[in-house]
């Protein structure tokens, strides 16, 4: 049995038998960071909502940490203090190895794109992700995606902030996962093009991947618009919600082993 937690925003916690594998920990409280936006959507400071309660009971169980990339509403504060308090073993981008390093994090697996290694008795591959359409996606920075087999688990893509490219056809029409975790906020700056898939984007990649979609990234950060109810009706209009799981935070999702 695997179990996913879904906490918040990007934050979740994949639960078996044996791991506990925490991914991009935003854990600070209510309003730490400061607006994303000022006019393009409603200014708020980050986050705007809370953690989950009970959360403490299945990060008291953490075993290991996936970290996608440096973004504050991926890694933020806390997320470092708990990793640090916890040592808790990570497996990262090489590319942000030096700077995660020099926060205190203890390292233990870096990653370059395309490349598979040994993972808690299964493998993981670093997949490409691209942080927004056009220019922006230069200022965003270094951004990985994830591929996952677990023993006797159902195969998981992590694909992060990323828009759709050929790396998430490429993943989603030959490696077939039979779990997708896919950003679906439609985040956006004030200035500049959208940070993450677009709406038709996102049909794109339900309409190609043969597993399920789980969505996250939604309803917690002040530059992403994207309602669950709004994904809900969008994917029901095109008949494609029988492929994709809408977790409220705090929701645990079983998937049943192979």
């Amino acid at each position: 049995m695997l179990n996913i937690h879904h906490i918040r925003n990007a934050t979740m916690v994949l639960e078996t038998e044996n791991e506990v594998i925490l991914i991009d920990p935003m854990l600070g409280d209510v309003g730490i960071m400061p607006s994303f936006t000022l006019f393009r959507h409603k200014a708020r400071k980050n986050p705007i909502v809370p953690l989950p309660h009970k959360v403490n009971s299945i990060l008291e169980k953490v075993t290991h940490c996936l970290i996608t990339h440096q973004h504050p509403d991926h890694i933020d504060s806390k997320g470092i203090q708990f990793l640090i308090k916890n040592d808790i073993p990570i497996t990262c981008s090489i590319k942000d190895e030096k700077a995660l390093t020099k926060r205190g994090l203890n390292i233990v697996q870096t990653l370059k794109y395309w490349e598979e290694q040994t993972f808690l008795g299964g493998t993981i591959e670093g997949i490409p992700a691209k942080h927004g359409y056009g220019f922006v996606s230069k200022l965003m920075g270094n951004v990985i995606g994830f591929f996952i087999k677990l023993p006797q688990q159902k195969s998981i893509y992590i694909s992060s902030d990323t828009i759709y490219t050929e790396s998430v056809d490429k993943v989603l029409k030959n490696y077939k996962p039979e779990i997708s975790v896919l950003a679906c906020g439609t985040a956006q700056f004030d200035l500049f093009n959208k940070l993450i898939m677009d709406m038709n984007d996102i049909l794109k990649f339900v309409k190609n991947t043969s597993g399920k979609v789980i969505a996250n990234h939604m309803e917690s950060i002040n530059h992403c618009p994207l309602t669950r109810k709004k994904l809900r009706e969008i994917l029901i209009k095109n008949s494609l919600i029988n492929k994709v799981l809408i977790p409220e935070d705090g929701d645990v999702i079983e998937i049943t082993s192979r």
